[in-house]
């Protein structure tokens, strides 16, 4: 397995006719998050739940370092996941620190041992005053964290977090960017899934994008940037509507009411010529702006723009 810490092989889950999960390979190293993006439906918390032990695949492997896999040691294998799940977990008439050292329970932690990390995730998480408190009483962001806080108790070396923001105001959704990015310094290997593509902008060193249950693409943000027919959007603001006619020879350009938009490779090399062919067609510009590229182009480009309900 090289210098991964887990690896996935051909991972696969049907649902009678429907195939939720078709052949899905990942990897993860020490020290790295992985953003596994993909629409409604496209299997992220399938793949995460074959993953951490809660789904059994219908094929396929997924192993951690040293070969260490849920067929060989159900156990040890689970011993070094944490799950954060997409919904809450949490047992809301129990104080905080119960439901943490509740969890570190079930892995079998020494009690001395259980009550130092208990303290450690709940000071990590900005929780240590509350520890005492039910999180019936909780917002919706101290319950988030609480739930990354249980996940944490066991120290694991692979921590999976489906959609751990949903629902949180800004102040906690910081909070727990804060925590990843602690995480991934002290070496914890993580796997990210969510709609916001700003998150895996900020969090992801390497990106895997399921749709229909299939991986479309992954790599680095650039390796994925550079599946991109343009890198670059030019915004051109012009007088007046001209005719679609006198667009039909200027490739990669579209009419949006009064504004031009036109994706180009390079705005220094492209502007120029295309302004020069707006003027030989007697449209005026008005004004010039452009705009990188963003993760969610990529999203879009890829699995494209219809609606998943």
């Amino acid at each position: 397995m090289k210098d991964e810490v887990l690896v996935a092989r051909g991972l696969r889950k049907a649902y009678g006719a429907r195939t939720a999960v078709h052949e899905v390979d990942l990897a993860l190293r020490p020290g790295e998050v992985l953003g596994l993006l993909g629409p409604n439906g496209a299997g992220k918390s399938t793949t995460v739940g074959m993953i951490c032990g809660l789904t059994v695949p219908d094929a396929g492997t997924v192993t951690l370092g040293g070969g260490v896999s849920l067929a060989s040691d159900e156990a040890g294998y689970k011993r070094r996941i944490g799950l954060v799940p997409q919904d809450i977990a949490l047992y809301e008439e129990l104080p905080a620190r119960m439901n943490v050292e509740l969890f570190g329970a079930l892995y079998g932690m020494a009690p001395d041992r259980l009550r130092r990390r208990a303290d450690e995730v709940l000071a990590m998480v900005g929780l240590s005053d509350r520890a005492r408190d039910k999180p019936s009483t909780f917002s919706g962001g101290m319950k988030r964290r609480l739930n990354i806080a249980c996940a944490l108790i066991h120290d694991p070396e692979v921590i999976l977090l489906d959609e751990p923001t949903a629902g949180v105001d800004p102040q906690s959704r910081n909070a727990i960017f804060d925590n990843l990015e602690a995480l991934k310094a002290a070496g914890k290997a993580l796997i990210y899934t969510t709609h916001y593509m700003e998150e895996a902008e900020r969090l992801a060193d390497r990106i895997t994008v399921i749709d229909h249950g299939r991986v479309v693409a992954q790599g680095t943000q650039a390796e994925l940037f550079a599946l991109l027919p343009a890198a670059q959007v030019l915004h051109v603001e012009i007088a007046g509507e001209p005719d679609d006619a006198l667009l039909a020879g200027l490739p990669g350009v579209k009419r949006v009411g009064q504004r031009l938009e036109a994706s180009v490779g390079d705005v220094g090399r492209d502007a120029g010529p295309l302004l020069a062919a707006l003027a030989e067609r007697g449209i005026a510009v008005r004004g010039l702006s452009s705009a990188r590229a963003t993760l969610e182009d990529v999203f879009l480009h890829l699995t494209g723009r219809a609606l998943r309900d």
